[in-house]
């Protein structure tokens, strides 16, 4: 997910728990703290579009029913409790209903990754600003959130089944797949905006695809697109425990009109479009132990099988464009073949928008984790998901049409297939 890509430009939490502070024999009784305002992200859930979507979705209940389970929670492990357990119910919820599971609430189809993303703003917004009659502290509301963003995305839910046990999914020789994929963004835009990456997260979870190979079990969860989130290293937290169990991951994004896009090479550069609170970061990307850090990360997709086969009605290209700073030089160069030695990033293939900044840590945590050479991983950007013609306007048009929802779908199955030849191709049994 670049803005849409960030080759179009500017168009185009630790977990602290804080302690109450003392209180003297002759203090006050100890009151709520005051709650922060809500974020920019969160703001935009007052819009006629979101609280259509979340209408039309059945979603619209969650975050009251949210919010009246929070005021019934007096104490701060009752919270957190509540947090966990309703975030996983709104992934799970959200993830049965993309795959048909359950009763089909409201008329929006059932493909759509939106009323996940809208109903989890719903919550987070009751929790940012929940006031209980005891004193929560800044880092106590802290930990409530990051652990409603982690459940409620999926990050708790991955269940990569062992090598040697079990059935559908489980047994050896089942290869075991992690996909991640990206809320909607450029809200301001369109805030209609879906992202076709976030609705493939939700329709492959728990899957079980046929390859040549043999079957994968896919298991996958959805990142935020805010800079923040990333340099606090929601990334690596996430996907640390999973790289040395899986067989093959791929990060996903939205990224360029009418084609996917298998990125070759990701920099380690921000190039500062917005996020989804307007926050603009232009810097190198943060990491842990950057006096090791790479320029560059590489993919170690099977990116030649992947761009050799029939996958779908798109086009699937190798990237393997970069933008740098050559070796004592000071101005960016566009190569089409990849960097050149001793260049500094300045954008990977995928750009230097979020999208590029996960794949880039995904990588480098493999390659860090001593897996280069074993684990096939890297990122796959989808086409841009787009409205009919008629339908292409914010200002006028409506949250849904047929070929949104045709595209989506079609995405989704590419996808879908890409995994499938990617597995295939990388042929080995890891268990």
């Amino acid at each position: 997910m670049t803005p849409i890509h960030a080759r179009i430009g500017v168009l185009g939490l630790a977990l602290v728990a804080g302690l109450a502070a003392p209180v003297s024999a002759t203090a006050a009784p100890v009151t709520a703290s005051t709650a922060p305002a809500p974020t920019t992200e969160e703001r935009r859930l007052d819009g006629d579009v979101p609280q259509e979507i979340l209408r039309r979705s059945g979603f619209a209940s969650v975050a009251p029913a949210f919010a009246r389970g929070l005021d019934r929670a007096d104490s701060y492990r009752e919270a957190r409790r509540l947090v966990v357990r309703e975030g996983s119910a709104l992934w799970r919820r959200a993830v049965d209903r993309v795959q048909g599971r359950g009763p089909a609430r409201g008329d929006l189809s059932r493909d759509d990754d939106r009323p996940l993303y809208w109903a989890r703003l719903g919550m987070t917004r009751e929790l940012r600003t929940w006031e209980p009659g005891y004193r929560l502290s800044e880092g106590q509301r802290t930990a409530l959130l990051d652990e409603l963003e982690r459940a409620s995305r999926g990050q708790r839910d991955i269940r990569l089944p062992h090598a040697r046990h079990g059935n559908q999914g489980g047994g050896k020789g089942v290869k075991r797949v992690l996909l991640t994929g990206f809320d909607p963004f450029t809200l301001d835009r369109d805030i209609r905006i879906s992202n076709p990456s976030g609705a493939v997260a939700l329709a492959l979870d728990g899957t079980v695809i046929d390859t040549p190979d043999g079957p994968a079990r896919v298991e996958t969860a959805v990142f935020p697109v805010r800079w923040q989130d990333f340099a606090d290293g929601a990334v690596e937290r996430a996907l640390r425990p999973y790289l040395p169990k899986a067989d093959l991951f791929t990060t996903v994004s939205q990224g360029r009109v009418g084609k996917f896009d298998v990125e070759r090479t990701n920099g380690a550069w921000r190039g500062g479009f917005p996020d989804n609170d307007n926050v603009s970061r232009t810097e190198t990307v943060p990491v842990a132990d950057p006096d090791s850090q790479p320029q560059w990360t590489t993919t170690t997709l099977p990116y030649g099988a992947i761009t050799a086969a029939d996958t779908g009605r798109f086009p699937v290209i190798d990237n393997t464009a970069v933008t740098e700073i050559p070796a004592g030089g000071t101005e960016p160069v566009v190569r089409p073949d990849g960097p050149t030695p001793g260049s500094t990033a300045r954008e990977g293939g995928g750009g230097n928008y979020l999208s590029n900044e996960i794949a880039y840590r995904a990588t480098l945590l493999r390659d860090r984790l001593g897996l280069h050479d074993t684990l096939p991983g890297g990122h796959v950007h989808t086409p841009v998901l787009q409205f009919a013609p008629d339908n292409a306007d914010p200002a006028t048009g409506t949250v849904t049409d047929p070929a949104f929802v045709r595209n989506r779908l079609d995405i989704v199955a590419q996808t879908r297939a890409i995994v499938a030849v990617a597995v295939s191709a990388s042929g080995q049994d890891r268990s």
